[in-house]
């Protein structure tokens, strides 16, 4: 008997796919409404223009700096003046040096005073005892948390919001003023008296999971405890006034681990030299911190066990980047740095603390408003572009696949309506910005997307000419068509995502709105495609195949399926065109075969 698989009803197929398109359209139109967005995506730089900073990287002598700038210095910089830019979420900006000594940053639309203060402050490494470090969520976010785990319907209404919780819960003393001063005079980096009420209060409102508070850029008081997070965001720490300036590093590498035998582990470490005033001040640290590696003590400020003070945090552009804990005293200004480091990290943690050995100042030479590199007219003549070949593709698929043109040029604007509501929505929910690459990247997709009805529409004709029944065309046709279709969108697909990954600057536009559209393409021609396609095929314009449906048997040469009889009850298949009408198989002895059965429109048994 011949199987049959059993399919969606393409009706119900395609209401999925509208209410798709309503649950973005509706998600778009309110993010308008709530002046969350615009209704047309953000263009990045080389479209719209915007702010371009000319910054010189200086020496910081205040900050222990010293010497002259390599060409690893200024790379270092960029990469961190890029950390900044992209921690702020903004997109497609534009990072590059200019000759050997300056720093050209660009920025797409009207960055915030915020972005722009983060671009110009000075970069600078220190090391810092910890003197409390917890979990990255703010205290009031905890307090909330543990209040609904016990109950659902608790009325936290109580607590207050974040920052009067914060304030309440620092105010030791309960006197209503938050003390900025210590109590006491700190005999050490290491000593609770660093931890005031002032300090207390924003640890306890400092939310780590939050990325703006992960952005970098303030270094702080060197003299003063510093509260800030780690770059990952899982933890945050209370840190002491500096005890070593990163100044002080002479060489930071990223090496093969060894163990105390000079035996490679397999692992990876990082190994760094202090100069003679550094591994002074080193030694002091390192033995004061080994202290407090067995210590069973608590804090009475913190409540927090005082074997955390064996962390030495080293932080750069105010977030810490490392706090590993303190095994030996190390006496002799040569420590190492191990964990579980891949060669990556190891080797990115050495680039950061030899760029630490160096603190900079970034000065401003210039900022001003530029005009779009590319501008209003190329966007007009790529948009341009992009509709005369769509208009191309429809008057071909007119021209070639006739009636069949009505599901190409329907897909077609289904796909254009899915690519304008997915760069908006992206433009909205990840700060992407749609270049004049981006655009390009578009614009090739449509060839991708017409690809797959081509594909889609040639098998069905295949089948056709073989003399299979227009429905069974389309079934069986679709069957070959897809994975076609699969393969060639995976190839696409991996395309786009090297060219993203490996590439830089406009390149990712590209890769990024061609993966975007290679989906896209999926999404139309299995939610849309196929199902109107199988339900055109039930109207006997299509279904009996009308000379100007595209699926005319006669005008394909198509192939009649009948039998004759072949003697000794014995009947055989023969083939007859539908185009002369005349047998087109003879017996054995050369003569025409007698029709023994009508023409048959059902498949053959299998």
């Amino acid at each position: 008997m011949a199987s049959r698989t059993k399919h969606s009803h393409p009706g119900r197929t395609l209401i999925v796919l509208f209410v798709l398109i309503a649950v973005l359209a509706g998600t778009l139109i309110a993010g308008v409404v709530m002046k969350k967005t615009t209704p047309t995506p953000a263009l990045a730089l080389d479209l719209e223009g915007g702010t371009q900073l000319i910054l010189a990287p200086k020496v910081n002598a205040e900050a222990g700096g010293r010497g002259t700038l390599s060409d690893e210095d200024m790379t270092q910089a960029i990469d961190i003046i890029r950390q900044r830019v992209d921690a702020s979420g903004v997109a497609e900006a534009e990072i590059t040096s200019q000759g050997s000594r300056n720093i050209v940053v660009s920025l797409p639309g009207n960055p915030s005073e915020e972005t722009l203060d983060l671009v110009r402050q000075s970069a600078e490494l220190n090391f810092r005892s910890v003197l409390a470090v917890g979990s990255p969520q703010s205290a009031y976010a905890a307090a909330v948390a543990q209040a609904k785990s016990s109950d659902a319907n608790a009325d936290v209404s109580a607590l207050g919001d974040a920052a009067s919780y914060a304030k309440t819960q620092a105010d030791i003393n309960h006197d209503g003023v938050i003390e900025d001063k210590p109590a006491s005079t700190p005999k050490d980096s290491s000593d609770d008296a660093w931890i005031t009420e002032r300090v207390i209060e924003q640890y306890l409102a400092l939310d780590c999971t939050n990325k703006a508070a992960r952005e970098g850029g303030d270094s702080g008081d060197p003299k003063a405890p510093l509260v800030t997070c780690d770059k990952q965001g899982t933890q945050k720490y209370i840190l002491s006034p500096v005890d070593v300036r990163g100044a002080e590093i002479t060489s930071a590498q990223g090496t093969a681990a060894t163990n105390d035998q000079g035996q490679a582990t397999g692992g990876w470490q990082v190994t760094l030299e202090f100069s003679k005033t550094g591994a002074k001040q080193f030694a002091q640290v390192s033995k004061r911190l080994y202290e407090f590696r067995q210590s069973q003590q608590t804090s009475a400020v913190t409540g927090m066990p005082d074997s955390q003070k064996n962390q030495f945090a080293i932080v750069l552009d105010g977030i810490v980047i490392s706090a590993p804990g303190i095994v030996d005293p190390i006496l002799n200004g040569q420590a190492r740095i191990s964990g579980d480091f891949t060669r990556t990290e190891a080797t990115t943690l050495a680039n950061q603390l030899q760029f630490g050995s160096l603190p900079l100042n970034f000065e401003v030479q210039q900022e001003q408003q530029i005009s779009a590199t590319l501008g209003a007219d190329q966007l007009r003549w790529g948009v341009i572009a992009g509709l005369i070949g769509l208009i191309l593709i429809v008057f071909y698929m007119v021209w070639q696949y006739r009636g069949l043109a009505i599901v190409s040029v329907g897909s077609l604007v289904i796909a254009a309506a899915l690519a304008y509501l997915a760069i908006a929505l992206l433009s909205w929910s990840m700060g992407y910005r749609l270049s004049l690459a981006g655009v390009a990247g578009i614009i090739i997709s449509i060839g991708t997307t017409a690809d797959s009805f081509i594909v889609y529409f040639e098998r069905i004709r295949d089948e056709v000419r073989d003399g299979r029944p227009l429905r069974s065309a389309v079934a069986e046709g679709w069957v070959r068509a897809r994975r076609t279709i699969l393969t060639s969108d995976a190839v696409n697909l991996l395309a786009a995502l090297v060219l993203y990954f490996l590439a830089v600057s406009g390149v990712q536009g590209f890769a990024f709105t061609l993966g975007v559209m290679t989906i896209i393409d999926l999404i139309v021609i299995f939610l849309f495609t196929h199902p109107m396609m199988a339900l055109l095929i039930k109207l006997r314009f299509f279904g009996e195949g009308h000379r100007l449906s595209g699926l005319d048997p006669e005008h394909l040469g198509a192939t009649k399926r009948t039998y004759a009889y072949a003697g000794r009850g014995q009947v055989r298949r023969v083939k007859s065109a539908y185009r002369t009408g005349e047998d087109a198989t003879e017996d054995a002895a050369g003569e025409p075969a007698e029709e023994a059965t009508a023409t048959s429109e059902k498949e053959d048994a299998r």
